[in-house]
């Protein structure tokens, strides 16, 4: 029976991806996304909780893998665990599928309730991050700061590589990313009024 079929879970993606774009998120039902995938609404929710999964079905993948980063990585330096959790994820995540991703991006930028699942999205990494740092022993403030400028890496590399198309790995935008950021806090006043040394 179609319902079965092992690649019931991506077909039923598609379909509602194809009816998002289409008719908008607001507009489409789950017998709809069932009828043009061809399968039956029961095999739906197997598969998915509720139409908003089809678009968040990687949160819980993605937060195990942050947790599993913050927890076996063998380096106690946290820009260097950032960077290469990051790098990590961009592989094992973005990697391959720049066009679902602009095409999901634009979905969640059309409906409210879809945006602001995604910020929460952001902020449980954040929290996941947040936590790994001081279970490693980093006081709150710095274990705080380096979960948010994670987050913040992270999606703006994503927003850039997305709205480029020149050829650059995800990867490498996070690096750039980085590296513009030190660059800014290393011109940074201090409290003096004078510009930190870069030495």
């Amino acid at each position: 029976m179609a319902r079965w079929r092992p690649d019931a879970r991506e077909r039923l993606r598609q379909a509602a991806l194809e009816l998002f774009a289409e008719q908008g998120f607001a507009a489409t039902t789950v017998p709809a996304i069932t009828a043009r995938a061809g399968l039956t609404t029961r095999t739906f929710f197997r598969h998915f909780a509720d139409k908003r999964e089809v678009l968040f079905a990687d949160e819980a993948e993605i937060r195990a893998f942050a947790t599993e980063i913050m927890t076996t990585a063998p380096t106690d330096e946290p820009l260097t665990m950032i960077v290469a959790g990051l790098r990590m994820l961009a592989e094992t995540h973005f990697e391959g599928r720049k066009d679902d991703l602009r095409q999901r991006r634009a979905i969640v930028a059309s409906d409210p309730g879809l945006r602001e699942r995604d910020q929460h999205k952001r902020a449980m990494l954040a929290q996941v991050t947040r936590d790994g740092f001081r279970a490693r022993g980093l006081d709150p403030l710095r274990a705080s700061l380096l979960a948010e400028t994670a987050g913040t890496l992270m999606y703006v590399s994503v927003a850039e590589w997305l709205d480029t198309d020149d050829g650059r790995r995800l990867g490498d935008v996070i690096d750039t990313a980085l590296a513009t950021l030190r660059t800014e806090l290393e011109d940074l006043p201090t409290s003096n009024g004078q510009v930190a040394s870069k030495g």
